[in-house]
């Protein structure tokens, strides 16, 4: 069934090159959500190994994905598992401990996992896990690593959009290209990938759109520079506590419209 009776579920995707305000726009986009008329079950999948979404969305973890997937791969090579157990129901099990339940969404944090050897039982049966696991939410927004790592590993299957993040550098488009590019060579079936400009100056938004264009790119929108934005950051408060007249809430709103999401 899809959103409300209305929409298809939505799992998005967030990626581009590392300091380009992805995890920002995630927490922003996520406050929109919570905030919206629409009463949107979300979940939200912190995959990036670096883990800075709790922070910045003000939510405590005691644990992640990752450290419950070492500890089952260690325990099947020390065979210290009865052999009555399904692994994969424990892993269930264990991923469910981790969710983090708040009032208004929840958070899933993946983590990395430690120490060599073939995760790929792990890894499967995650995957399966993931899939039903989502199928419990009408929004699920993924905040994904920076570069281009998870796309080769198709953690996102299930994505049906993509939304590149990009600051005003050529390194940042250049990786908005090849994440596309690297998208179409594993047969992901994303039905949309958009392009969101962050920090940029009106000056060079037609300079991008021109460039987004030649691409053959969409442009869900702009942040502009926010001095609320930075006070959070500077100071550690939580971006689901930003005032309602911040730049950069109000244009990840519109960018939320824009991209199929009536708010």
């Amino acid at each position: 069934m899809g959103m409300n009776g209305s929409l298809d579920r939505q799992v998005i995707s967030v990626s581009g090159k590392g300091g380009t305000g992805k995890t920002t726009f995630v927490a922003l986009l996520l406050k929109t959500l919570v905030s919206s008329e629409n009463s949107y079950t979300t979940l939200v999948v912190d995959a990036d190994p670096d883990t800075n979404l709790p922070d910045v969305l003000g939510v405590k973890v005691n644990s992640t994905v990752g450290k419950k997937a070492t500890e089952l791969k260690r325990r099947i090579e020390e065979g210290s598992l009865s052999f009555s157990i399904s692994k994969s129901d424990l892993l269930e099990a264990w991923v469910y401990e981790t969710l983090v339940e708040h009032e208004k969404f929840d958070l899933l944090i993946m983590g990395r996992t430690e120490g060599e050897g073939c995760y790929c039982y792990v890894n499967n049966a995650l995957t399966n896990i993931l899939d039903r696991l989502i199928t419990n939410y009408d929004i699920v927004l993924m905040d994904m690593e920076a570069g281009l790592e998870h796309l080769s590993r198709r953690t996102d299957r299930d994505v049906n959009t993509m939304i590149v993040v990009c600051d005003p550098s050529k390194m940042s488009l250049k990786t908005a290209i090849r994440i596309r590019d690297i998208a179409r060579e594993v047969h992901i079936n994303i039905r949309n990938i958009y392009l969101v400009g962050n920090r940029f100056h009106p000056d060079n938004v037609e300079l991008f759109n021109e460039w987004a264009e030649r691409e053959g790119f969409k442009v869900a929108g702009y942040i502009p520079e926010d001095p609320y934005v930075q006070k959070c950051h500077m100071m550690g408060i939580p971006l689901m506590e930003i005032p309602e007249e911040s730049p950069a809430l109000s244009a990840v709103k519109n960018i939320a419209v824009n991209i199929g999401i009536p708010i």
